[in-house]
């Protein structure tokens, strides 16, 4: 299959620290019921997430502090946009249960939870690669999953936007997902991101791609490969 291009390259003069680990899985099979071996995984990871964030004060978590300084530093203000990974454990927090969307969105929230680094997904085959982070442009056009009128929505002047050639992919940086590329019960091959910005060490990063490789390779039978974009090798292909 041809390599994936990712490039981080426009952001990374104001955003030293950033990296994403980019997973590419293929041969994927979402199962329309989970498997007993996914809901105990599930469940366990549930309860151990539900205990570490009870009581916590999620404003305080260094990965989280650093998302939303960074979040800041591209003119986001509003506290009704924070980062995918800051949502994800709120909602834990709150209703004590990790959110049930479908078997792939579920393992990688796990990653995402667990690891307390934004992870999202796409349909390979709904993507026109090659792909970025960047700031915005004239032109973008983003359409947000679960518009049922979808009502064009593009980005603001000087956003950070994940994009392929086409079309915005997320809005401000990891904060919400276009609908055109949204993973559904017949994806058969994906493009998954994990980020990570300081005080998040290499390693982990790397323990976040090979985990979350496990995870599909196990429960959706995929064959994965992945890569680290970086300030050192801002462009990668996998």
């Amino acid at each position: 299959m041809p390599r994936i291009i990712l490039d981080i390259g426009d952001i990374m003069d104001g955003f030293p620290s950033y990296r994403v680990a980019m997973v590419v899985a293929e041969n994927l099979s979402i199962p329309a019921e989970r498997s007993a071996e996914a809901a105990y995984f599930l469940d366990k990871t549930e309860g151990e997430l539900r205990a570490k964030l009870e009581g916590a004060d999620i404003a305080e978590i260094p990965e989280i502090k650093a998302w939303r300084a960074a979040y800041r530093a591209f003119g986001v203000k509003k506290t009704s946009y924070r980062s995918s990974v800051e949502r994800l454990l709120k909602t834990i927090q709150k209703t004590g249960a990790l959110p049930r969307v479908n078997l792939l969105v579920d393992l990688y929230n796990t990653v995402s939870a667990s690891f307390r680094m934004p992870v999202g997904a796409d349909d390979l085959d709904r993507l026109a690669p090659p792909l970025a982070y960047r700031h915005s442009r004239p032109g973008d056009s983003f359409v947000a999953l679960g518009d049922e009128g979808r009502t064009p929505n593009p980005p603001k002047d000087g956003e950070i936007v994940y994009a392929d050639s086409e079309k915005v992919l997320c809005r401000r940086w990891n904060w919400y997902q276009d609908a055109r590329s949204a993973i559904g019960p017949g994806t058969r091959r994906a493009v998954l991101n994990i980020e990570a910005l300081e005080p998040t060490p290499d390693w982990r990063l790397e323990d976040a791609a090979a985990g979350l490789s496990g995870l599909l390779a196990a429960h959706c039978g995929a064959a994965c490969r992945w890569g680290i974009a970086s300030k050192d090798a801002p462009r990668v292909e996998v």
